[in-house]
């Protein structure tokens, strides 16, 4: 089973972005459950997210202790609570950042990690470019298909383009495939370095 661990904050879509996930997971013909944790339901707290994906039923319904990997779409949670907690050895961590781990006072988490599965992508840069809008979850949806591999970019934009119609599907898909090219791109320049 890969558990996924999503942090944000209100109204930034991190329950979205993990119902898409699992969209995205049932495209596929995989076994998939997403669900939210708040604490105050209010604009602006932290908010968490939970995917599991599996290819035969999920039957736990427990929030994700130990993540596969952590998706966080706002920077600004990193040094306020341990989001890092449980992640796997070997664990995918994708940021929502145009800073470097340096810049964001990570060196010491990506010491500890296989760096190819850490990486910060712009993704509300890419959504303002695509969308009009600063919500970094389908950005980072492509960014994670990239990285992790677990889903493909097609099943992230199916899943997309059946939660929304429009130029709004069509801007979110955009940022997707714009950060899914972004995270393809630094994981080829890690490994060639």
């Amino acid at each position: 089973m890969f558990q996924v661990r999503i942090h944000g904050r209100g109204g930034q879509g991190a329950v979205t972005t993990a119902e898409l996930l699992a969209v995205a997971a049932f495209t596929e013909d995989k076994y998939a459950q997403a669900f939210p944790s708040f604490g105050s339901e209010r604009m602006g707290a932290p908010v968490m997210s939970f995917c599991r994906i599996d290819d035969k039923p999920i039957r736990n319904r427990e929030p994700v202790t130990e993540p596969d990997a952590l998706i966080i779409g706002d920077p600004t949670l990193l040094h306020q609570a341990d989001l890092f907690a449980g992640l796997r050895t070997g664990g995918y961590l994708l940021i929502n950042s145009a800073r470097t781990f340096a810049e964001l006072g990570l060196d010491e988490l990506a010491a500890r990690h296989h760096g190819g599965r850490l990486l910060a992508v712009p993704a509300t840069q890419l959504a303002l470019t695509h969308l009009g809008r600063p919500l970094p979850g389908t950005a980072l949806l492509g960014g994670f298909a990239a990285l992790t591999e677990v889903i493909s970019l097609d099943s992230v934009a199916a899943a997309i383009s059946e939660r929304f119609t429009g130029k709004v599907a069509e801007g979110n898909v955009a940022a997707a495939r714009a950060a899914f090219d972004f995270v393809r791109d630094e994981r080829k320049a890690l490994s060639d370095a």
